[in-house]
This record gives C-alpha cells, sequence and structure tokens, in this order.
C-alpha cells in the first residue's frame, strides 16, 4: 500500500501488518519462497540478526534493536565514536540489491498519546542512522508502519512533515518490492 492508500489484499506483494509483526517471523512463515535464518553471536544464544533468503539466494540481512550494534561490532564499526546514544529499530533491513538499510519503525496507536510526538523525530533519526551507516557506504531509508489510527485528519500535518523529512510512512502495509526485497509470482 502507499502512502494514503489501503493495504493490499495479496500477502505475497508485502507484509501486512497485524498489530505488531516481526518482519523475518512473516517472510519465513507467510511468503513463499523466502526463508530467514538466525546468524548467532555466542553461546548465550545472542544472535546478530537474520539472513533473508529468497529462492535459496542471500537477498537481504535484518537487525532488531541491539542485534544492529552486534551486527556493526563484528564489521568493526565502534558506533560509540559515531552517536551519542543508541538508536534501536523495531526492524533494520539492508538490502543488498541496492545496498539500503531500510530503518522500519512500528506505530500503533488506540488513543492518544507519546507516539504523536515519536513521528515527528523521524528526520533527526533519520541523520543519526546516516551516519551510523557512512562507514559502510551503506544508503539510509527511514519507514513508518502506522495502523490506521494515524488517517485521522489531525494527523496530516504530521504525515506531511514525515515527506518532507524525506522519510516513508505506509499503514498496516509494506509492500515488498518498495524496499527492493523480491515479490513471489
Amino acid at each position: 500500500m502507499v502512502k494514503g492508500g489501503i493495504g493490499g489484499s495479496n500477502t505475497q506483494t508485502g507484509i501486512y501488518f497485524e498489530g505488531v509483526v516481526d518482519i523475518v517471523t512473516y517472510l519465513n512463515d507467510k511468503v513463499k519462497g523466502y526463508s530467514c535464518i538466525a546468524k548467532p553471536l555466542n553461546q548465550k544464544k545472542q544472535t546478530m540478526g537474520f539472513n533473508i533468503y529468497y529462492q535459496g539466494q542471500l537477498v537481504a540481512e535484518s537487525f532488531k534493536k541491539h542485534e544492529l550494534y552486534r551486527y556493526l561490532e563484528t564489521v568493526g564499526i565502534d558506533w560509540k565514536k559515531i552517536l551519542s546514544k543508541k538508536l534501536l529499530p523495531d526492524d533494520a533491513i539492508y538490502v543488498i540489491s541496492n545496498n539500503t538499510v531500510f530503518i522500519i519503525e512500528v506505530k500503533y496507536q488506540e488513543v492518544a498519546g507519546s507516539v504523536d510526538e515519536k513521528l515527528q523525530t523521524c528526520g533527526f533519526k533519520l541523520s543519526q542512522y546516516k551516519r551510523l551507516f557512512a562507514p559502510l557506504n551503506h544508503n539510509v531509508e527511514y519507514i513508518y508502519i502506522l495502523n490506521d489510527w494515524f488517517r485521522k485528519s489531525e494527523y496530516k500535518d504530521t504525515l506531511d512533515y514525515i515527506i518532507y523529512m524525506n522519510c516513508r510512512y505506509y499503514f498496516e502495509y509494506l509492500p515488498l518490492h518498495e524496499i527492493g526485497l523480491p515479490v513471489p509470482t
């Protein structure tokens, strides 16, 4: 679904978020041709994310929250020399074909509250993530997945601001082709 549109009916073309859904779990369980394999880090059963395969070919990597920083350590990036504080993404998906890290933040709201202000931080967070991934020469994009609560007219200015800051949003759904992942036929 595109900004301002409605969710797609074909679950093979994207990820439909029914509540907070884990992208890796969704791809593994619901999208034909995908498999996701954890990248173990140590004996404590910690991971540094998942490799995402489509028809047996590595197409992406996924990192949640602290997994992102464990991964960065393994590639020689000391985040403390770049950022003053960790940002913990719901998901960070590195898509190999377009050399882009997509920061995915899922925001669900059922009553007015603090999420309203969090949506207004996308520009700052995008600039921070760009700094973080600059040593790897990765592009960075910032995407919100929002529930229908945010379709209300009172969010028009906030949604316009997200676009103005070169970030994106989708309602309930993330189309695979929008982030460069293969779409099953």
